[in-house]
């Protein structure tokens, strides 16, 4: 029976996870949809020679490690202070409410969140005509700043995802035992001391992990937000691995190289992935396996 109720998960990882690997043998090779997977030209690793070769690519591969490490200094800790914030309320109705108010971005699309930004942002929009009509400022063009891009993209994750991503944070408060709380406040020990000495251990365990698997997608910045904000610009700065593998193998019909990319991003990943897990074992946490 037990087997039974994993076989829908085991099959949707064969089915779309595992067997469309078999794709990945494009990369080596010159494909060619007319030619099919048998018939298509062996070039090895040329493909992967051209990420480095190129300095387009370069600039892309810049582009997104900067957007990932900005969003893993930045991002990464606000579900944290909102859940420490949060279990520090002690009235549960409003408690709830304010949980119910930061977890409703999430389910909102990217479409809808890059709407209500372009119409708060642009240059006729409602953040510039406060500013002209109120402050007697001049229209700042938000959305075609270079240097303003990636801020963007990092306060509008934090807005959609903070809420959301406070879930386990809070499941693992939850686990803590009441009575060290109660033994600290007798033995004088204020909030911020209850907090540094019992709260942030008990979920230190969850961030490392959490952490590890941030770092197996720090080459992954999300295609549909990127795509919808990119302008002609801002696309110098803007222009990460998930969209120029869309323009490159979709619009150019670059099928290999795009194939190459993806395969690149996986490897990169899978190895910080074990090098985070074995620094996370050394010093003296679980880690994720």
């Amino acid at each position: 029976m037990m087997y039974a109720f994993i076989l829908p998960g085991t099959l949707y990882f064969i089915l779309y996870k595992y067997i469309p690997l078999l794709g990945s043998v494009i990369a080596f090779q010159e494909f060619s949809p007319f030619q099919g997977f048998l018939h298509s030209d062996w070039v090895g690793f040329a493909h992967f020679a051209r990420i480095f070769d190129s300095p387009e690519v370069i600039q892309v591969l810049i582009n997104t490690l900067t957007l990932s490490f900005l969003q893993i200094a930045f991002a990464f800790p606000v579900p944290i202070i909102l859940a420490l914030m949060l279990n520090e309320i002690r009235h549960d109705w409003f408690k709830r409410f304010i949980q119910s108010l930061v977890y409703l971005p999430h389910f909102l699309s990217w479409v809808v969140v890059i709407g209500i930004v372009t119409i708060f942002l642009q240059s006729d929009g409602v953040v510039n005509s406060l500013l002209k009509h109120v402050f007697g400022m001049e229209a700042i063009l938000f959305l075609q700043e270079p240097f303003l891009f990636k801020p963007l993209i990092v306060l509008e994750i934090i807005w959609k995802e903070s809420g959301w991503g406070t879930i386990v944070f809070l499941a693992a408060l939850a686990g803590v035992n009441t009575e060290l709380y109660e033994a600290a406040t007798v033995d004088g020990a204020s909030r911020w001391r209850r907090i540094w000495h019992i709260t942030l251990p008990a979920i230190r365990s969850t961030v490392v992990i959490l952490l590890i698997l941030r770092l197996g997608t720090v080459l992954d910045n999300g295609f549909e937000q990127i795509f919808l904000m990119l302008n002609p610009y801002v696309r110098e700065v803007g222009e990460v691995l998930d969209t120029y593998v869309y323009y490159k193998g979709i619009l150019q019909s670059d099928f290999s190289f795009a194939t190459a990319v993806g395969l690149f991003k996986s490897v990169v990943g899978l190895i910080l992935v074990i090098t985070a897990n074995k620094l996370a074992k050394k010093f003296g946490e679980d880690g994720i396996y």
